[in-house]
């Protein structure tokens, strides 16, 4: 029987992506925490964990590190099995992958739940959202991080279309013959802008913020990251409003909700489930 789940075709070609890379996290311990914030330490240590979408666990190598009772990873790609062998590099036992859809997941609860970089890929954002928000436990907090739409103009406008081809081409072709030449340009475009003056002209230019954040990497992971963006067959960009709108599921305190711009081409936000309502 044909497999008829809407997300499995984005969830394989990601894995084709995290499944080349080599073992360890693809992520700095810097880059973890910027995802996270504005949850530290405090809120991980000692708390049951889930992380919705966790791809090949490269977000999951650092959350061990603030030392969770137990890390759950889940994932509906073949990438849990390269999150699997870096996991099991760690000096770390308390976690478990599984391989399931983040949409239909059913659990007991967690005291926290975040998801990555996960819901604008699915052809329904909301439902992802929703399975978030079901997965904490009463008293719980979910964290989660969006493209948005505000700031990705530049993007939408002259990489979607690009992505919409390059998503149907072979991994190989796509990898090296139009994301390294792309991500080749993004490289010596975000290091020009990162030494260039914040208070002249460049400020302006498009994607700003995030190129003076991603300019600390080596080219390496930009070609990871446009390779990443043309890979997927499915990608949406969200506006404030449309964030504002989830967080106003009747489950969530909204004395605990927040909406936070990161590097002025994304969205984190999150908030706490009611003691009285979940669970």
């Amino acid at each position: 029987m044909s497999d008829t789940n809407p997300d499995r075709a984005t969830a394989e070609a990601f894995a084709t992506s995290w499944n080349s890379l080599s073992v360890g996290s693809i992520y700095t311990y810097d880059q973890f925490s910027d995802w996270l914030a504005p949850l530290t330490k405090r809120d991980v240590q000692g708390q049951d964990v889930l992380e919705l979408g966790c791809g090949n666990g490269s977000l999951m190598c650092h959350s061990l590190d603030w030392q969770p009772k137990h890390l759950y990873g889940i994932d509906l790609g073949g990438a849990v099995h390269s999150a699997r062998a870096n996991l099991n590099q760690t000096a770390y036992t308390n976690w478990t992958v599984e391989q399931t859809d983040l949409v239909t997941y059913q659990s007991e609860g967690f005291d926290l739940v975040y998801c990555i970089g996960v819901l604008h890929h699915l052809k329904d954002p909301e439902a992802g959202f929703r399975a978030v928000v079901a997965n904490v436990r009463s008293g719980g907090r979910l964290h989660c991080w969006v493209y948005a739409k505000e700031g990705n103009g530049l993007v939408i406008l002259l990489v979607e279309p690009i992505r919409k081809i390059a998503s149907r081409l072979p991994w190989y072709i796509n990898k090296y013959l139009v994301a390294a030449p792309l991500a080749l340009f993004f490289f010596f475009y975000a290091k020009i802008l990162a030494k260039a003056n914040p208070h002249k002209v460049f400020s302006r230019f498009p994607m700003y913020c995030y190129c003076r954040w991603i300019a600390k990497r080596r080219f390496s992971f930009f070609h990871h990251v446009v390779f990443d963006q043309l890979v997927t067959p499915q990608t949406e960009y969200l506006e404030r409003s449309t964030i504002e709108n989830w967080l106003k599921d009747s489950r969530i305190d909204p004395s605990s909700t927040y909406i936070l711009m990161r590097n002025g081409n994304s969205w984190k936000f999150g908030g706490r489930v009611y003691e009285s309502i979940a669970g």
